[in-house]
């Protein structure tokens, strides 16, 4: 079974240094980089199938030479067994349709083809949810892919290889009071939900847990021997359909979040302070009984 799974970098805005040009477009080779959070779901989706299941996995990612760290994280996560980064000045300032057209064409390069194609629900710069079902759609569009099932909002997954069938409970219009479960051929294409949890039920599984991340650590202590970099050229890519001039939408002007002020005063209390300790404890009493 071969699995793909979507990452990407996003600003890391805990460290308030995001840069934008002057026609409002990230400019993310000045500002830190970190993993989309919702993709690390994605990742222990694949995880899970290739515990149980055996298999291979590739984390592929489209963005700036930075991003190399990127999917070194998500390989010591998920335990890939290899990576590719789509890069360069092309393909840069691209929105989710002209990423989608450029990733579902590096997904086209893969052999074998993937059984399954994994994304995260959406990136915490874009909030769009986009992505992942427009890469399906463009599937649609290449003859070079089969047409694949989307499953979107999916919480846990189960899969067999053997009967080439994906059974998956998914959240009903993101309502997590009511869930379905669906089941469709391979190959196929999951988006995760952030309430996806991955599942170990026997012993065996736990053991091969083990023995993979082992396993991984040596790999991942070299990314560059197992990282695939391909550039427009490489795909066959147009210029006039990827990046900023393949990207139809326009972005009117971006403004600063400026950081809230601190409403709330705090007391420092120095561990050796008794008389401060005592004041904390006194504070805190009233709660430990249910006040």
């Amino acid at each position: 079974m071969y699995t793909v799974v979507l990452t990407k970098g996003v600003p890391d805005f805990r460290e308030g240094k995001v840069s934008f040009d002057e026609d409002g477009h990230l400019e993310r080779g000045k500002t830190p980089t970190v993993m989309n959070p919702n993709d690390e779901l994605a990742l222990r989706a694949a995880l899970q199938g290739k515990v149980r299941h055996g298999g291979t996995v590739s984390l592929l990612s489209m963005g700036p030479p930075g991003y190399t760290d990127v999917l070194r994280q998500g390989m010591e996560e998920v335990y890939a067994d290899d990576l590719y980064l789509l890069s360069d000045r092309e393909m840069a300032a691209a929105d989710t349709w002209a990423t989608a057209m450029t990733v579902t064409t590096g997904i086209s390069r893969l052999e074998p083809t993937p059984d399954l194609v994994v994304a995260g629900f959406k990136t915490a710069d874009g909030e769009t949810g986009h992505t992942g079902p427009q890469t399906n759609w463009c599937h649609h569009m290449n003859d070079a892919l089969p047409d694949r099932t989307l499953v979107t909002h999916v919480v846990s997954l189960d899969v067999d290889p053997d009967a080439g069938t994906l059974r998956a409970k998914r959240l009903v219009k993101g309502d997590v009071t009511e869930v379905e479960t669906v089941e469709t051929d391979l190959p196929a294409f999951v988006v995760t939900d952030p309430e996806f949890e991955a599942s170990y039920p026997k012993a065996d599984h736990r053991l091969r847990y083990k023995d993979l991340r082992e396993e991984t650590k040596r790999r991942a202590e070299d990314p560059e021997a197992v990282l695939t970099v391909w550039n427009h050229e490489d795909l066959n890519l147009d210029p006039d359909f990827i990046g900023l001039d393949g990207s139809p939408t326009i972005v009117a002007g971006v403004d600063p979040i400026p950081k809230g002020p601190d409403e709330r005063e705090a007391t420092h209390v120095s561990p050796d302070d008794g008389a401060g300790m005592e004041t904390v404890l006194e504070e805190l009493q009233p709660f430990a009984g249910g006040d």
